[in-house]
């Protein structure tokens, strides 16, 4: 019998759309704006802040993290669990997912998904005077969306974000298309 292991149970998809924002800093100035916002969007129900971690280098080296969720020990053990079970099911189907349930659940039941590893990579990917932050943010007010593209046998093909940076750089090849072509003749 195959094993469809492009349709995960329901409860493996229960977290809202999980956003991987990294960001980095040229020196250490910060207004104090953005764990304010941060905090705005949560208390609205739009965002939750699955982990964050933090990396400022100073000017010799030095290194300060800061670490922040807002996930108890169980939840976060339970999106581990999730996560584990998502790609056990990609690996092996229902076994597959029982078994990385378990394992993302005790990966995670310290409370972080960004570790060690993810703290030592991002200090060495961030020169001196500068900090870096990755956050892992759950879109919450998009989860009845999905839920509703889910009853209604939708299947999401594509979903990308479309920055200003994109805008720009198709206006500007866009330009350069007009230069090369020449002005038009009537």
């Amino acid at each position: 019998m195959a094993v469809d292991n492009e349709h995960p149970p329901a409860h493996l998809g229960e977290i809202g759309p999980v956003q991987i924002l990294t960001v980095a800093f040229d020196g250490n100035h910060f207004k104090g704006e953005i764990l304010p916002e941060l905090e705005r969007l949560k208390k609205l129900g739009l965002i939750r802040v699955i982990d964050l971690l933090f990396v400022r280098k100073d000017s010799m080296g030095a290194v300060a993290t800061l670490t922040a969720t807002d996930l108890d020990w169980e939840e976060a053990a339970d999106f581990g669990a999730m996560i584990g079970g998502l790609i056990g099911w990609g690996v092996a189907g229902a076994e597959g997912a029982e078994i990385g349930w378990l394992a993302g659940a005790a990966e995670s039941a310290g409370g972080h998904t960004l570790d060690e590893d993810d703290q030592f990579s991002l200090v060495q990917a961030i020169p001196n005077n500068s900090s870096a932050a990755i956050a892992l943010i759950e879109h919450v007010w998009a989860k009845p969306l999905r839920a509703a593209i889910r009853r209604a046998d939708g299947v999401e093909v594509a979903n990308s974000w479309l920055r200003m940076e994109d805008l720009i750089r198709i206006g500007l090849s866009a330009a350069v298309l007009a230069q090369e072509e020449g002005p038009e003749s009537d």
